[in-house]
């Protein structure tokens, strides 16, 4: 790789397997023997690796390397960057079609390097992070909120140039404060125009960002305990509820936080999210793909592939028309009605809240009219993960200790008796 110009290196399965893995390809049941891909604290008993295993594997990795080196006479790894002359295509005998393969162009040495210096790194990148949105105005205007705790308000332009705004502002808060971040609402910052990409990305508790407009791909990507409030313009001249107001993969990965957007939002919306709640009036393909936590409610239609690979969370889906049932991938999940009120109080209070904070009409009239209106929701859960959280709640009522709930949950979805 390093021959054919590579300067960085990625290592995957080696490494895991040298700290215990082995290769079951259950990561996704949460029954991994060796206590590596799970959240079960019995299995995770099991884990007995150390990163003195993985340093070692890397030592044998430098070794076998410097003795690559040695063979073609080179000392150090920038003297291999780029130097494909060291490569010759192998000769397969008895394969036509592979002596047939011609890699006269991948082997290729081109004449602009006047000398080696010019083949690896050597001059730092100018991200011209200084000229952000973060760094010249909010990070200045946000300064006694992070030092003092004190509530800053604020209200700015914005276009699809200014990306990751919130990001730097939310490392300073958590460099400060950790994951506790700073008390619900002390920065609420306004935005109005259309925001960049990742918009809001890896938000820190006590920050609100509400975008007036609308946003490109990755909204609240890793949202980590802020608030993300998006609405159309005052002047938009078209129905939200009708037209897409953000972009794709939207709170890709998010962890803690709430989203409310009055609109629709693009594909793969909530992808990964393993703990905020979110509410929006519309969604394309594959909504809730792989999620593991938190709360969605979608006030409109969703695209085909909902909850593929979903292992967790809930989502209630409006179904006004009866089609929600063609777009849903029913492999680990299943459709229930409302007819638990808990259920039913707990999507009240996130509709309620979305109509506090976007003035939404479907909100609104949704709720004006909720005992009808409440019956043509569809609630979304992992099968499992209902038995799971069924067996929690059972054994809460006992006054079973937590872990030995935990296990009894794990004993009774998966059939297998875990040793105390």
């Amino acid at each position: 790789a390093a021959l054919l110009g590579a300067e960085e290196y990625g290592f995957a399965t080696g490494p895991l397997i040298a700290i215990g893995c082995v290769m079951m390809r259950v990561c996704n049941l949460d029954t991994c023997p060796v206590g590596v891909a799970t959240q079960n604290p019995a299995l995770r008993k099991r884990f007995c690796g150390k990163p003195e295993y993985v340093e070692n594997f890397m030592k044998f990795i430098a070794q076998d390397l410097r003795e690559w080196m040695a063979k073609i006479g080179v000392r150090t790894v920038d003297e291999l960057i780029g130097h494909v002359e060291f490569l010759t295509q192998k000769k397969t005998e008895g394969n036509w079609k592979a002596n047939e393969i011609d890699l006269t162009s991948l082997l290729y040495q081109p004449k602009i390097c006047s000398n080696d210096y010019e083949r690896y790194y050597n001059t730092p990148q100018d991200h011209e992070i200084e000229k952000t949105l973060d760094k010249n105005t909010l990070l200045r205007l946000c300064a006694p909120a992070i030092k003092e705790g004190k509530k800053i308000e604020g209200k700015f332009e914005i276009a699809n140039i200014n990306r990751v705004t919130g990001t730097i502002l939310s490392s300073e808060i958590a460099r400060k404060y950790g994951e506790q971040g700073l008390p619900e609402d002390t920065v609420t910052l306004t935005f109005i125009g259309s925001a960049g990409q990742s918009f809001g990305a890896f938000l820190a508790p006590g920050v609100t960002l509400r975008l007036e407009g609308d946003s490109n791909d990755y909204i609240g990507k890793g949202l980590s305990g802020g608030k993300v409030i998006v609405v159309p313009r005052e002047d938009a001249g078209f129905v939200p509820s009708e037209n897409v107001i953000i972009g794709n993969v939207a709170f890709y990965g998010a962890i803690s936080g709430e989203a409310y957007i009055r609109g629709v939002a693009g594909e793969r919306f909530c992808v990964r999210n393993s703990g905020i709640t979110a509410v929006v009036e519309g969604i394309g393909d594959h909504g809730c793909e792989y999620m593991t936590g938190g709360a969605v409610a979608v006030l409109g239609k969703t695209g085909r592939n909902f909850a593929a690979g979903m292992s967790g969370g809930v989502a209630y889906v409006y179904d006004e028309d009866g089609g929600f049932g063609d777009c849903i991938n029913s492999e680990l999940v299943i459709c229930e009605d409302m007819s638990d009120s808990e259920d039913a109080k707990k999507l009240k209070g996130m509709i309620e809240k979305h109509l506090k904070y976007t003035n939404s009409d479907v909100a609104e009239r949704i709720l004006n009219n909720w005992d009808a209106e409440v019956k043509k929701f569809v609630k979304v859960i992992p099968s499992d993960y209902k038995k799971i959280m069924t067996v929690l709640k059972e054994e809460d009522a006992k006054g079973t200790d937590k872990e030995e709930a935990l296990l009894i949950a794990f004993e009774t979805v998966t059939g297998k008796t875990v040793a105390r």
